[in-house]
């Protein structure tokens, strides 16, 4: 919730400098028609940097985009787009200096140019020009987001300053959306406890642990205040009701604090200086952003974060899963080694960048790596789980096999969250053909989980396409499609089981929903085509088989695709109901497939 709206602040930006880079880049290539030929190809050059960088920058490559950029810069050193554009990048990719210097000779041009002013206000705040800062900050506050991120900086620059007062006065959270009530109210917290305020602190945090108990920074925060303040049974309680509220093993770091505290430990407060707390507002709002959408904004918020505090922990996870979601793999292991040693995200970041070397294509790095780990510490569950999915990715279910059953063999009270063990093990033996040890595991994981719509969807499918357990296998589908209605895998599985107990009306309203959800995959618009076929909308069907053997099937589906736009289905399937289960499949099993090709965890087929 509180993070919902954050990125509409941008857009109306975002609208008008594409549409004023249009226009530019229009009377950049009428130049070239008009100049004479020396200048003519200066301006070619200068285009064709300019282009690469936009370029680049669509693929989410700002490095690549920062240099193009600046190229063209050379070339045209006074294009106010061109400035803006090469400051936006070189910030995103944390160039500090020349991102200092765009950001001056922004603001000579547009004084309240936003993100120029954040920058000018960071660098003046680091150079302890309090004055400055406070100035740059108040200048930035233009729209929600800047109005929000301005009042937060700026209640910091004067905590610098030493007037607690004033700082507070600044988070007043009455006055806000209700989104932004969440952030006002933690760094009030935050700020009256650096201020010596803890009873004011205590309150801000009761009142943000009420809004959200699940969120871990909030929740550690209240609790390392609450053992600083001497009531370490708060603190822990505040632990517990978070790990409880969060399901699982909770994160990392508020597992180890809440052993530690448990263990007499003694901890700190969570923001020990005004920078770190500066820092806190950037990581906090990049962080939302992204989450949100906003994966531009959000890199130039954690940036700055990581310009005040460069090895600050949070920031450096959360800028290294920005490169994920945006496939810059390497440098999501170049920011992850960033982190330092010696924290309990220690294992968490080591799985992290075996998945990422995965990606690479570099599937040995990525399971010696998480070999190493586990030689470490051979009871934790993570790492086995990680070998597992990483095996299972590249097709070795029994070697896989081995590492869940070893995960297993470690758990000796299952729980709720233990189902993916089950599950990942048995939908490996499924694909090896081992169905009694598939059936039995994932009955297991549904007895852990019964609303996991992953375990639904598997086991429902898996028995109507063996023609077993019919109307269970179609309630278990469905009870999927209720709790994932916008998955196109558990969609299609619907549909195709309608499909498989002659439903084919049904399969046809199902299956073309799958296809809209899920566009790119082979094998649902196969399925459709069969479905459209047996309902006599025979072009149609010829068109989804066609297109199917664009989306590059697997080997063995491409011959059947082939064989149906050359003759069609020859055979119409045995209509089945539910209530006979003797019958024999009309179609042989359909292969199962990944939604990412190395991500076996995402929904199935």
């Amino acid at each position: 919730m509180r993070s919902r709206r954050l990125i509409l602040g941008f857009a109306c930006l975002g609208v008008a400098t594409a549409a004023m880079v249009a226009t530019a880049a229009a009377q950049k290539l009428s130049a070239v028609t008009q100049a004479p030929p020396a200048q003519s190809d200066e301006v070619e050059s200068l285009l064709g940097s300019y282009l690469a960088g936009r370029f680049a920058r669509e693929q989410r490559d700002t490095a690549a985009a920062a240099a193009f950029y600046s190229r063209a810069l050379a070339k045209d050193p006074e294009n106010e787009l061109l400035i803006e554009q090469a400051f936006l990048m070189e910030a995103s990719e944390g160039n500090w200096p020349r991102a200092i210097e765009l950001a001056q000779a922004i603001v000579q041009r547009q004084e309240t140019h936003r993100m120029a002013q954040l920058v000018l206000g960071l660098s003046a705040f680091k150079a302890g020009n309090f004055e400055a800062a406070e100035t740059h900050f108040r200048t930035a506050g233009s729209g929600p987001i800047g109005e929000l991120t301005a009042n937060l900086t700026r209640a910091w620059v004067k905590l610098a300053t030493g007037d607690v007062d004033g700082a507070l006065s600044l988070l007043d959270a009455g006055r806000q959306a209700e989104w932004a009530q969440f952030y006002i109210r933690y760094h009030r917290a935050l700020i009256a406890d650096l201020g010596r305020r803890p009873s004011e602190a205590r309150k801000a945090y009761a009142l943000i642990f009420k809004m959200d108990a699940r969120t871990p920074r909030t929740a550690i925060a209240y609790a390392q205040h609450a053992a600083k303040a001497g009531d370490r049974k708060l603190a822990i309680s505040i632990l517990r009701e978070h790990l409880s509220k969060t399901g699982g093993d909770g994160h990392p770091t508020s597992r180890d604090l809440l052993n530690r505290l448990e263990a007499g430990e003694e901890v700190s407060l969570i923001v020990n200086s005004v920078e770190e707390g500066l820092a806190e507002v950037f990581y906090g709002l990049g962080e939302a952003l992204t989450g949100e959408g906003g994966i531009s904004i959000g890199a130039l918020y954690l940036q700055m974060a990581l310009y005040l505090r460069p090895d600050f922990p949070f920031a450096l996870a959360a800028l290294a899963n920005l490169y994920e979601a945006t496939k810059r793999y390497q440098e999501a292991i170049d920011t992850y080694e960033k982190i330092p040693s010696g924290t309990a995200l220690d294992t968490s970041i080591e799985i992290r960048k075996a998945f990422n070397l995965n990606l690479l294509e570099r599937p040995d790095e990525a399971k010696a790596l998480l070999d190493r780990l586990l030689e470490k510490n051979p009871n934790d569950l993570r790492v086995l789980d990680a070998i597992g999915t990483i095996l299972r990715g590249r097709k070795r279910y029994e070697e896989a096999i081995d590492y869940y059953t070893r995960a297993i063999a470690l758990i000796k009270k299952p729980e709720k969250q233990h189902w993916v063990y089950w599950y990942a093990r048995g939908t490996s033996y499924e694909r090896i053909k081992k169905w009694p040890e598939a059936e039995a595991d994932l009955k297991k994981a549904l007895e852990l989980s019964p609303d996991q719509p992953l375990v639904l969807n598997y086991l429902g499918y898996s028995w109507i396409d063996q023609n077993r357990n019919l109307r269970k296998g179609l309630q278990l589908i469905e009870k999927a499609v209720s709790l994932k209605p916008d998955d196109g895998y558990i969609v299609d599985s619907l549909g195709w089981a309608h499909y498989k107990l002659g439903n084919y009306e049904e399969a046809v309203r199902f299956l073309e929903r799958a296809v809209e959800l899920r566009p790119e995959d082979p094998v649902l618009n196969d399925h459709l085509g069969d479905a459209l076929w047996r309902v006599d909308r025979k072009r149609e069907a010829r068109y989804q088989w066609q297109y199917a053997l664009t989306l590059n099937p697997e080997p063995e589906d491409v011959e059947k695709i082939k064989a149906k736009l050359e003759h069609g289905l020859l055979e119409p399937p045995v209509v089945r109901q539910p209530k006979k289960q003797n019958r024999q499949a009309s179609r042989p099993n359909n292969k199962r497939r990944a939604q990412t090709k190395y991500a076996p965890d995402a929904p199935t087929r």
